[in-house]
């Protein structure tokens, strides 16, 4: 069995808590990338985070529609359900296991990458709840995705949170291999 199906194996269940002796169990994300070829070229569906505080960001901001493992959810499952959230889209495999990731917080992100293509103008993410402008006592709602767009991967690399390029690269070397 390779490392990360080991991995996959420890963290498929594993979720965001204390544990029983107060220690922090590492965060654990889970999140679908998908993809299209176009004209023979491959690009990725980024979403950009709704909210103020990314607003005016964008090199290094955009990422996978990912979110946290619920207990006892399988991470899989938790990719779709967050990716559905996110997006309005439900994806359809087959699904490609990529190799889990660690962004710089100590987050683990697992990912699946499908084939789709979509209309990224027509995406319905749902929103969270935050006080804005902060110490106002106003609480506003946000899309918790604010836009998306399909990239080619070396634009992709650059949208793409630093820590989640081994995603593309992996993903690129799989589509790559499949063509040859």
């Amino acid at each position: 069995m390779s490392v990360p199906h080991v991995l996959h194996s420890a963290l498929s269940t594993q979720h965001s808590a204390l544990s029983t002796s107060g220690a922090m169990v590492m965060k654990i994300s889970a999140g679908l990338l998908m993809y299209r070829v176009k004209e023979s070229d491959l690009e990725v569906l980024l979403v950009h985070p709704g909210g103020p505080f990314w607003q005016h960001k964008d090199d290094g901001a955009w990422t996978l529609g990912k979110g946290e493992i619920a207990p006892g959810e399988a991470a899989l499952e938790a990719a779709k359900r967050e990716f559905e959230e996110e997006t309005g889209i439900r994806a359809e495999g087959p699904f490609l296991e990529l190799t889990p990731i660690h962004q710089k917080g100590g987050k683990i992100v697992q990912a699946w990458a499908f084939r789709g293509d979509c209309d990224p103008s027509e995406i319905k993410s749902n929103t969270f709840t935050m006080e804005w402008p902060p110490h106002s006592g106003q609480r506003r709602q946000f899309p918790e995705i604010d836009r998306a767009a399909f990239f080619g991967i070396d634009e992709a690399k650059r949208k793409i949170n630093q820590a989640q390029v081994a995603l593309l690269e992996e993903l690129a070397s799989m589509v790559s291999n499949q063509q040859a």
